[in-house]
Formats: C-alpha cells, sequence, structure tokens
C-alpha cells in the first residue's frame, strides 16, 4: 500500500502539534511547504523557529517576553514604575499596549488558577510579584485578568496575598465585555473603557 515518503509524515506530525490544526490541515501545511515555498523561505521558516526557541526568553522582573534580561517595557524609564497591572498572558500585554493609555509596568502570570487542570498558585508566575510589592516601590497593582472564573478565582487569591500591604492600593480592570471573554478578543475601545473604569479590588 501506498503511503507518504517518512520525511513527509513527520512534517505532518510536526504540524499536527499545533493548537488546533488537525491531520487534514497539517498534511495540506506540508505540501504546502513542498510544492510552494521557495527554498529560501523555508530555511527562513527554519531559522525563525529556532529564534524563537533560542533567543526569546521571560523578563526576569515581569515574566512578559524579552530578549534580554529586561523587557523593553520595565528597561524604559519614562513609565511609572510605581503602577503594575497583573494579566494572565503576554498577548495581554500586547492588547493594552495598544492602546497607547496606560504607562506604569506589567507582570505576566503565564496562566490562571485552574484546579480542574492540576494548576494551582505554585505553578504561576505569582511569588515573583509579592516580592516585587515587598520592595516597597510600588504604589498600586490592577488586577486585569479575565472575566472568567479562573481569572476571577486568580484575582482573589492575589488580593488575598495583597491585604498585608496596606499602603499598595489594588485595583480590578472594570470589564465592558461578556464575562468569559478574554482580552485578546476585546476590542481597543471597550479595553480603553475597562481601564479607564478600574475600581478598587475588595
Amino acid at each position: 500500500m501506498f503511503k507518504y515518503p517518512q520525511s513527509i509524515l513527520n512534517l505532518i506530525d510536526s504540524f499536527a502539534l499545533l493548537p488546533g490544526v488537525g491531520k487534514k490541515t497539517a498534511e495540506r501545511y506540508a505540501f504546502y511547504v513542498l510544492n510552494e515555498m521557495k527554498q529560501e523561505e523555508v530555511e527562513e521558516f527554519v531559522k525563525n523557529l529556532e529564534s524563537v526557541k533560542n533567543d526569546v526568553r521571560h523578563c526576569s522582573v515581569c515574566g512578559n517576553l524579552a530578549e534580554d534580561d529586561l523587557c523593553p517595557i520595565c528597561q524604559d524609564t519614562s513609565r511609572d514604575h510605581s503602577i503594575v497591572m497583573v494579566v494572565e498572558q503576554e498577548r495581554d500585554v500586547l492588547s493594552m499596549e495598544k492602546l497607547d493609555e496606560y504607562k506604569g509596568l506589567y507582570h505576566v502570570l503565564n496562566g490562571a488558577i485552574t484546579f480542574s487542570k492540576g494548576i494551582s498558585p505554585q505553578d504561576l508566575n505569582i511569588d515573583s510579584l509579592i516580592e516585587r510589592v515587598k520592595k516597597g516601590d510600588i504604589k498600586e497593582v490592577i488586577l486585569a485578568t479575565n472575566a472568567t472564573l479562573e481569572g476571577e478565582t486568580t484575582a482573589r487569591y492575589i488580593k488575598e496575598l495583597l491585604v498585608n500591604f496596606p499602603d499598595v492600593r489594588v485595583s480590578r480592570i472594570a470589564y465592558g465585555l461578556p464575562v468569559g471573554q478574554d482580552l485578546i478578543y476585546a476590542d481597543q475601545m471597550t479595553l480603553l473603557k475597562a481601564l479607564e473604569g478600574r475600581r478598587e479590588y475588595k
């Protein structure tokens, strides 16, 4: 029985590892690489894959994406270093930055507390947030986790930890979007109104 060469099968398996890519789509991608992409495009594609794995890391302070020890936002002395916005994912930082309104810093949790999936507070970038607050330079923490059960659970957990720092204002971003919707799917005006309407988190 005929089957594809092993190199094609391997490439199909590799594409199928991507989220949302089934076998049929992976097969289409593999044949696109084989028949449509030029050699230099393939080499550039491979180079970019390797670069992402080798050159991109998490900022040692906030957990955002960086190519140095610190991300560009943490390095920016013109930003307000007394305000920190807590988000779930690196992509949420980009969503907020597109507004060009928020001028504070960020803290990326790399997820949300989800006990059903075995994700506990210890699996998230929370301890380093508390360490940042302990230094005494932060005056406000904005909790901007998603409007989901997991996001709210995470926000409440962090709020309880920050009770020990009475001089730090804790606010929760106001959501003008349906409960259950992630930040990355919100339009910029909705995000702007949510940022402007943040309130003290009790």
